[in-house]
């Protein structure tokens, strides 16, 4: 887990929110792939949910 972490570490505040957008958008064609019965690794929704989820604390832990 610590060095998933490390990725997000040395990120900026803008690369960190430009991150976030991008992980928001694939996130979106997956739920549309899964919908339409053309995701063979179901897996995928769920780590990209979480590395949001690792991108959302790295932001609030920097704005406080």
């Amino acid at each position: 887990m610590a060095e998933k972490s490390k990725k997000t570490e040395s990120l900026t505040v803008e690369a960190l929110e430009s991150k976030l957008v991008d992980l928001k958008k694939e996130q979106m064609n997956q739920r549309f792939q899964l919908a339409a019965g053309q995701m063979p690794k179901t897996h995928v929704l769920r780590k990209t949910r979480r590395e949001i989820a690792r991108v959302k604390t790295k932001l609030n832990a920097t704005k406080k």
